[in-house]
């Protein structure tokens, strides 16, 4: 899987895609190729130099250099850039050695003339590479690093790029983009503290523009972090595209004292020559396979429900065993109680921090109701937030000092409440403590781990004023302590992740938590975009979808049980309406819902998943799931208009295995027989005919 050619200097990884690189003649180690495997080594690229010289610029710059440090004439975007005791700010990396071990390849660059070594570490795993670097200070002074990116790419020449990325806001996350390149730099980030509900490290490149959902090359990436980033794609003035993503620089900074390191997050690339779908698909395959937690990853995700929209602050024992009762009836298999169960929580204006049972809420304390849930055959979850305090609350009044702020100025408050420093250890302590304790005393099977808001004042009052700057990463370094610690202490626990929705979802947080909230807004029209935005970089065992009010409590369209249900049943489904207010048929038809989604949980979990008409493309919406055998799908449709009577398009069907029989069956009408080439050449049309029907179509192999 991976190869050193010492005749041409170069190294190769290749799996299911290829990515290779070398020494061109000058010294410097240059990008070669990354696309499909090909078949013979003469046929990988040489590393070379820039061949043409550039006035106003230089040959180094140009050549695609696989970790550009910022020194002499480089003006891309660098991956390093430092401050020496002695004033240089520059660095000039020369290649030292490499070792290959197993499926790990490491090559050791060092500084011409200073003691700074920049270990850049690869992995493939099928289709995707892993990058990373670790800068090490080898001499006797403190250096200050002000840049260090994980990894940079250099694409194949084209006349032009497209960039696909993800945007939005609270309510409207991971929201398609598009826009063409150009002569042009295009800058996607966070400066928020976490990997934000406005942006999300995911992109995707391809050649002109020209590539579609099932066909064309695309390169994607992905950076496994959750606090602040950037991703920088960069059309240089000869015509080159570049790559460059890490911690953001801004209002960053790192003091590397002697013999100390700094790691990188994961850089994440990936290549398919099957459009957007193939590319996802490879991300999809990855995550499950090698970032969700050890634990619960290859299990199927529980059917929840959250009693958020039905009690809001106002939970009682009393009134979540009702709920309870009434969701084991529907087929639910994991009970949570969500905000309001603990201190003087009865609004978001106090208790955040105190973590202690509420007994006026819950007289005999959460094992009451603990009990009951698990009586009923399902498991039990919470909500908590434990890098949040409300300014009145005793663990605040305890420690005011705990609070990110500025020295003699006033705070900003944001849903009433202040953001603990994740850096500071004592902090760390008090939350690994109050977890374990409260997974210690209560059989919880579920922890639902949320961050309402936004991070300011990112100083801590615990570190030196010129270091002020390593607070936000040691913010993410804290949480990603904190939260292994407690699952090491609790294996069996499920933790999903929140940030008031879709706040913070990349690579680097789900390889803590098994699935992830990925927005507030659970109108499942507005969610078929929401979803579709997200599946291009994570898969659908992550995505956790509800059902909720026929008027969602963002807008007032009406929408029927059965497309709530469909939409949610895309991902990992949940419920989260007031059930006690359902009518009797109204949750039998929610138990016959949920039956069904459980059996074809594994194919919507752990199949392949083919978008086969975006919502916002026409009439008609429809998503695809393969069974990892070939042997079923599932086929989510969705009608959200109908204008004069218009036939529905035609559905063509990738993925099935070409000459193998299947039974389609629609539900209204006789099952029809098709090969899975039929089902990929002439497709099916639906009989669809009211705005908000949707129907879920089986495809099984006879």
């Amino acid at each position: 899987m991976i190869r050193y050619l010492a005749d041409r200097k170069s190294w190769i990884l290749e799996d299911t895609v290829a990515y290779a690189f070398g020494l061109t003649p000058s010294g410097l180690l240059v990008h070669t190729y990354f696309g499909a495997p090909l078949p013979h080594e003469a046929d990988y690229p040489l590393p070379a130099d820039f061949p043409i010289p550039v006035p106003f610029s230089g040959t180094d710059e140009n050549s695609g250099e696989e970790y550009p440090a910022w020194g002499g004439f480089r003006f891309i975007e660098p991956c390093l850039k430092a401050d020496f005791p002695d004033g240089a700010r520059d660095i000039r990396l020369s290649y030292n050695n490499h070792t290959i071990e197993g499926n790990q390849l490491s090559i050791m660059l060092e500084d011409i003339d200073r003691s700074v070594g920049v270990k850049l570490v690869y992995r493939i795993s099928r289709s995707v590479v892993e990058r990373y670097a670790i800068i090490t200070n080898n001499g006797r002074e403190a250096i200050l690093l002000e840049q260090v990116l994980s990894g940079a790419l250099t694409l194949p020449d084209a006349a032009d790029y497209r960039l696909t990325y993800l945007s939005g806001r609270w309510g409207a996350e991971t929201q398609l983009q598009r826009s063409m390149l150009g002569k042009a730099t295009h800058v996607m980030e966070s400066r928020r503290g976490h990997t934000s509900h406005s942006a999300n490290p995911w992109c995707a490149l391809d050649p002109d523009g020209a590539s579609t959902e099932e066909r064309g090359p695309v390169y994607a990436i992905n950076l496994a972090y959750s606090g602040n980033w950037k991703t920088v794609v960069q059309s240089t003035p000869v015509g080159q595209v570049r790559i460059a993503s890490g911690i953001h620089s801004f209002d960053f900074s790192w003091t590397l004292a002697e013999g100390a390191s700094f790691e990188t997050p994961k850089f994440l690339l990936t290549f398919s020559d099957e459009g957007f779908g193939g590319a996802s698909r490879n991300m999809h395959a990855y995550i499950r396979n090698n970032v969700l937690p050890l634990g619960h990853r290859n299990e199927l995700r529980p059917v929840l429900y959250n009693s958020w929209e039905a009690t809001a602050f106002d939970v009682t024992a009393d009134n979540q065993m009702r709920l309870a009762e009434i969701a084991a009836e529907i087929g639910v298999e994991l009970f949570v109680i969500d905000d309001g169960w603990f201190g003087a929580r009865n609004s978001d204006n106090a208790g955040l921090g105190d973590w202690v049972v509420n007994r006026t809420k819950f007289p005999d304390g959460l094992d009451a109701v603990s009990k009951r849930v698990h009586e009923l055959g399902m498991k039990f979850g919470l909500w908590v937030e434990p890098e949040m305090v409300n300014p009145d609350s005793d663990l605040h009044r305890r420690h005011p000092e705990w609070a990110y702020r500025y020295p003699e100025r006033t705070s900003s408050q944001m849903r009433n409440q202040l953001v603990l420093n994740f850096g500071r250890p004592d902090v760390q302590e008090f939350a690994i403590g109050f977890m374990n304790r409260l997974l210690d005393e209560t059989a919880i099977d579920f922890i639902k781990w949320d961050m309402n808001r936004v991070i300011t004042e990112a100083a801590g009052l615990d570190l030196p004023a010129d270091r002020q700057k390593e607070t936000w990463t040691r913010h993410v370094q804290g949480l990603y302590r904190v939260i292994e610690r407690v699952r090491t202490s609790h294996p069996s626990v499920w933790f999903e992740d929140c940030s008031g929705g879709g706040g913070r979802i990349d690579p680097g947080i789900l390889g803590f938590y098994d699935q992830a909230w990925i927005s507030d807004n659970t109108d499942a029209f507005d969610r078929l975009f929401i979803q579709e935005g997200y599946s291009f970089g994570y898969p659908a065992n992550t995505m956790v979808a509800w059902v909720t009010s026929e008027h969602s409590f963002l807008g007032r369209r009406r929408l029927p049980l059965a497309y709530r249900f469909h939409s949610a049943m895309a991902g990992v489904l949940g419920i989260g309406d007031d059930v006690s207010r359902w009518s009797d048929t109204e949750k039998t038809q929610a138990k016959g819902l949920v039956a069904l989604y459980k059996e074809i949980r594994p194919i919507v979990q752990q199949g392949s998943q083919y978008r086969i008409l975006p919502p916002g493309t026409g009439s008609l919406a429809a998503v695809l799931y393969v069974a990892g055998d070939l042997s079923e799908g599932v086929l989510f449709t969705y009608l959200n208009r109908n204008h004069y009577g218009n036939p529905l398009p035609i559905l063509r069907l990738p993925g099935f295995q070409k000459d193998r029989l299947y039974e389609v069956e629609s539900g209204d009408g006789p099952a029809q027989t098709m090969s899975g080439r039929a089902l990929h050449l002439v497709g099916i049309r639906l009989n669809l005919r009211e705005e908000y029907e949707s129907a879920i179509i089986r495809i099984r192999a006879k």
